[in-house]
């Protein structure tokens, strides 16, 4: 038996991909995350009220998602409901969460594997049509990270999110300058996404395959007009029928965590069945968006992918198809009065169960803690890129059974590879929390 060792690269955290054949038969695929964090261990014994400050460091990408996960779960436990204005202002820190993701995942991380067979590993090489795409890639990013400034207090690790409400408003003049700046951005993220979609389906053509297309089962927390705030988890069956919805302090009964030897992170199964989160998940979930120009982008996806839609590689257009939403939608929420009336509320310590929802970049992420004497007995943090780790193995042995014969290995083997993984944007930083 031989085995291939591919290490990976343009993902968040670190990982590589084991791939065990003998003499042309693919016998394994293994996303092996080389990475231990060990959060749930850390906060232990912390006082429950310091998590949303200490449990944002798990990761420098994905630090407002667990930022907000934790004040959700202490209000859980709490008992107590924010002000609306708190939450519309939480919800533009997720928007930016998600802008400054998007970009980075579709524009840094997958684009560089569309520039054909000669492979390059950054956008800063890439010329398209005499484009500067990195300088426009990363003028949308700034929005995004912009956006979590003025709502959450700071980019990495904002602070602005209390339990009860949100320390302070957003300031009509700022307010006003990142609507502003968000509608000079919005033609530009419309002109790189309409390239995407060219360079996308040039890849198609090329590699004459988008991944493994096998139905499976989908994962989301998003409803209709949704800002990644998340209340319910939905489950789509393969056939595009919801199967299950529920509350984040219910993940027991419908997910099991699946240890995996060789890494760091685990899987999940939903009723022994394989998941798929992330971007794919939440446009199968919800076919139409509902703001003008990812409604015209999702009309173009279905009708050539059809709903709900399977190929691996789509998650990189349906991430692109939510850059656009992300922006729009924070167009709109920035036209209301973020600064006046009530922003926070009271609330009396509890003891007890926490749980805590949002929807990350990557899915839904759980924040669940058992709280003793107001400190954390246990943690567990119910991670989006775990969902996807099942999906992204089989995916992966697709992959090595189309380049790996009894002649050898084809090169492209070692893109697809890449592709394949980017594809499901894991954050391994957070799986392995």
């Amino acid at each position: 038996m031989a085995t291939l060792t591919v290490p990976l690269s343009r993902i968040e955290g670190h990982a590589r991909v084991l791939i065990d054949y003998r003499r042309g038969q693919v016998l394994s695929a293994r996303l092996q995350a080389t990475e231990l964090r060990g959060f749930e261990y850390y906060v232990q014994g912390a006082p429950a009220e310091q998590l949303p400050v200490i449990v944002p460091r798990i990761c420098g990408v994905c630090s407002t998602a667990h930022h907000l996960a934790a004040v959700k779960a202490l209000e859980f436990a709490y008992e107590v409901i924010p002000p609306p204005k708190a939450i519309e202002i939480r919800e533009l820190m997720m928007l930016g969460q998600l802008i400054q993701n998007q970009a980075t995942s579709v524009f840094l991380f997958t684009m560089p594997d569309f520039a054909g067979k000669d492979q390059i590993t950054s956008l800063f090489g890439l010329r398209y049509r005499g484009q500067d795409i990195a300088a426009k890639a990363l003028f949308i990013r700034r929005i995004g990270t912009r956006l979590i400034t003025v709502a959450g207090g700071q980019f990495i690790h904002p602070i602005k999110a209390v339990v009860g409400g949100v320390t302070s408003g957003i300031q009509p003049k700022d307010r006003d300058t990142m609507r502003q700046e968000i509608a000079q951005a919005l033609p530009v993220a419309k002109e790189l996404v309409d390239l995407y979609w060219e360079m996308f389906l040039q890849l198609g053509e090329r590699i004459g395959t988008l991944g493994d297309d096998e139905p499976t089962y989908y994962v989301a927390a998003v409803e209709e007009g949704h800002a990644y705030y998340g209340n319910l988890i939905h489950v789509l069956s393969p056939q595009g029928i919801r199967e299950a919805s529920f509350a984040a302090c219910d993940y027991a009964t419908y997910f099991v965590q699946v240890p995996i030897d060789s890494s760091y992170s685990n899987g999940t199964l939903f009723r022994g069945h394989i998941l798929r989160a992330n971007s794919l998940a939440r446009l199968n979930l919800l076919p139409r968006l509902g703001t003008p120009l990812a409604d015209e982008q999702m009309l173009r996806f279905h009708q050539k992918w059809g709903h709900p839609a399977h190929a691996i590689l789509l998650f990189d257009l349906a991430r692109a198809i939510e850059l656009l939403y992300c922006l729009e939608q924070a167009a709109v929420r920035l036209t209301k009065d973020l600064h006046t009336g009530e922003l926070r509320v009271g609330y009396t310590r509890r003891d007890g169960t926490a749980c805590g929802l949002v929807e990350a970049p990557r899915g839904p992420l759980i924040h669940h803690y058992e709280i003793q004497n107001n400190l954390v007995k246990r943690a567990r943090f119910i991670i989006p890129t775990q969902h996807n780790i099942l999906a992204i193995e089989r995916a992966l042995k697709v992959a090595a059974k189309r380049y790996i014969t009894e002649q050898g290995v084809d090169h492209e083997l070692l893109n697809a590879i890449g592709r394949v993984v980017r594809a499901f944007d894991p954050c391994i930083a957070c799986a392995t929390h």
